[in-house]
């Protein structure tokens, strides 16, 4: 068979390692590590399955070297715990038996060290640890390490690695992006030192040249070492990327690859991690870069799940490696799709946060369009029914057809209806606002699962109690989707009005000046994309919030998006709708016109 992404799926090399393919799975956090510090059961599960999927290596996410100084909040690796090597053993295990390189990264938190070391009412009395004295934005201490803190930390990196080697790991990713321990002695937003650490780029490298040196002689030569880096951090104070760029040809000689990520922490969240707001691949620029100037192979991340783009990225030289994290969580498969030509089956990351959302929520990992991630311990193939029976779906959105392809794969004869002429329920609509087309492309991949499964398509069919009557199924699922709350306004019904869910079929009665009536996830997204469009527009929400609906990691980024492009108006009811906008009812009880010749 002649791969249709031959550069994504050639084997690469790195010291004496072979990797199947160019598709790596970046660090992801665990979510049930111990008290002591021990990877558990349910992420060993969430590692295999990404390999499993085909990902030439999977990274085992953050593994502390110096707990004393950094917490044991984390995973950590130390023989003098019973448990910490056998865990870590059969997380490699779980990684290699599906033919995956396990790789583990090896990081140190410096001052963002968490304060969940220690209570909120004691955490002044806590400090943390960094390159310099300072104070957090947050109030916490931070104390510059001392020459001696600064060498136990540098031979702890090597005598973990050590034990990630007895384990059976057999990649490395020091970590000194995004910010960490590392990062801060490489930036001058954080390092103020006046010492051989501090001052000119090479002092400021000295920390991270001498990690790699002890690592490299705890491994051993042919074993791979990967330096993760910020190309760029993209704040005030930090380094750009002429300066990233010097930094990967100081380390170069001691590392097997560079992994150029972005940004650093508590500062660049939408960039280290690209929001659906940025364009997929926002930061291969950095990698591009960065690899004219080094002779070591460059990985490169943020964004990526387009296969297409992906080989572009490969084949031009922009980078040898592409890292994804969020898109194997929507497929975990991805990488195996690619390599047989199945492309057209992959669901697409939506970017839409609920991953991260969920870590800080409840520390589980839940996926928007996966249902298996979080529950991978329980098994990830569909198994066959022992009882054949007919089912009737009644709904061809999203819910309906992947209930419906997932009754098909038990071998169960599904009929599902859809009263409309065409399948995608709700997500019809989203194909009209590009930064969310992945949306719309999700109920077409369900669409195409629930046909390749043999479900009987039945479109332009209502199911009413005589429908089924008639076709007497064993089983009824109701997948029929919600309908748009349209409040009693005097106005909405008017030829200038668009109930938003219909806007990607009445987009051409919409004229340059809008006013969309609810600030809600769906009004504020919406007011995103009229506004990119060069629209004059107004946002009005009768709440004193925008988008509470909006998970914790989204609503940040959206608000910005929103301070772009819309002027906004909250604490406003609306009373009555004209022909010159919407008359709503002020906080303080007075009535204003809020102008435009369209209202959403």
């Amino acid at each position: 068979m002649q791969s249709k992404f031959p550069h994504l799926c050639a084997p690469l090399t790195l010291g004496r390692v072979t990797f199947r393919n160019r598709m790596f799975s970046a660090p992801m956090g665990g979510t049930d590590i111990t008290n002591d510090g021990c990877i558990g059961p349910k992420s060993k599960a969430f590692y295999e399955l990404r390999a499993k999927g085909g990902a030439a290596a999977v990274t085992v996410s953050e593994c502390m070297v110096h707990p004393q100084t950094d917490g044991s909040h984390a995973y950590h690796l130390d023989e003098s715990i019973l448990n910490s090597l056998a865990c870590a053993t059969y997380a490699a295990d779980a990684i290699r038996r599906h033919g995956a390189i396990p790789s583990l990264e090896l990081s140190h938190s410096g001052m963002f060290a968490g304060t969940y070391m220690t209570d909120k009412s004691k955490q002044h009395s806590l400090a943390q640890w960094g390159p310099s004295d300072t104070t957090r934005a947050d109030g916490v201490p931070v104390k510059a390490l001392t020459k001696e803190m600064i060498d136990e930390i540098v031979a702890s990196y090597g005598h973990v690695a050590g034990l990630a080697k007895r384990a059976g790991f057999e990649l490395l990713m020091v970590h000194w992006g995004h910010g960490w321990l590392i990062n801060q002695f490489l930036s001058p937003m954080f390092n103020k030192r006046e010492d051989e650490y501090g001052g000119t780029l090479e002092n400021r490298c000295r920390f991270a040249v001498e990690v790699l040196k002890a690592v490299r002689e705890a491994v051993g030569p042919g074993f791979p070492i990967e330096f993760r880096m910020s190309g760029a951090e993209f704040a005030e104070g930090g380094y750009g990327l002429e300066e990233g760029v010097a930094i990967a040809k100081q380390v170069e000689p001691y590392v097997d690859m560079l992994h150029v990520s972005a940004g650093t922490y508590q500062k660049t969240f939408g960039i280290t991690h690209p929001s659906m707001f940025q364009e997929h691949g926002r930061n291969v620029f950095l990698a591009a870069e960065i690899k004219k100037h080094v002779r070591v192979p460059v990985a490169t991340i943020g964004g990526l799940n387009d296969p297409e783009q992906m080989e572009e990225i490969i084949a031009s030289g922009k980078a040898d490696v592409v890292y994804m994290a969020r898109a194997l969580l929507a497929d975990p498969f991805l990488p195996s799709k690619i390599m047989a030509n199945k492309d057209e089956d992959i669901v697409r990351c939506l970017r839409c946060f609920t991953c991260m959302a969920e870590r800080a929520a409840t520390s589980t990992r839940r996926c928007t369009v996966n249902p298996l991630i979080g529950r991978e311990d329980e098994g990830d193939e569909i198994t066959p029914a022992p009882v054949k029976k007919k089912v009737l779906v009644a709904g061809g959105g999203p819910g309906g057809l992947y209930a419906a392809y997932t009754a098909a794969k038990r071998g169960h004869k599904v009929i599902l209806c859809e009263k409309e002429g065409g399948l995608g329920g709700i997500l019809k609509s989203e194909q009209a606002l590009p930064f969310k087309y992945e949306m719309y492309q999700l109920a077409q991949t369900y669409a195409k699962f629930a046909k390749d499964a043999g479900v009987e398509i039945r479109l332009n069919t209502e199911v009413t109690r005589e429908y089924v009557e008639k076709e007497q199924p064993d089983a009824l699922i109701i997948a029929v989707g919600s309908e748009p709350l349209v409040p009693p306004i005097p106005g909405l019904d008017g030829e200038n009005v668009v109930v938003v869910n219909n806007y990607y079929l009445e987009k051409e009665k919409v004229g340059g000046s809008v006013v969309v009536l609810g600030g809600g996830l769906a009004g504020c997204e919406c007011a995103i994309h009229l506004g990119q469009e060069g629209k004059t527009v107004h946002l009005v929400e009768m709440r004193d919030v925008l988008a509470p609906d909006a998970n914790v990691r989204h609503r940040p980024l959206l608000l910005k998006e929103i301070d772009k492009y819309a002027s906004v108006h909250i604490g406003h009811k609306a009373v009555k709708v004209t022909a010159e906008g919407v008359v709503c009812e002020d906080s303080e009880g007075k009535e204003v016109l809020i102008p435009g010749e369209s209202v959403i």
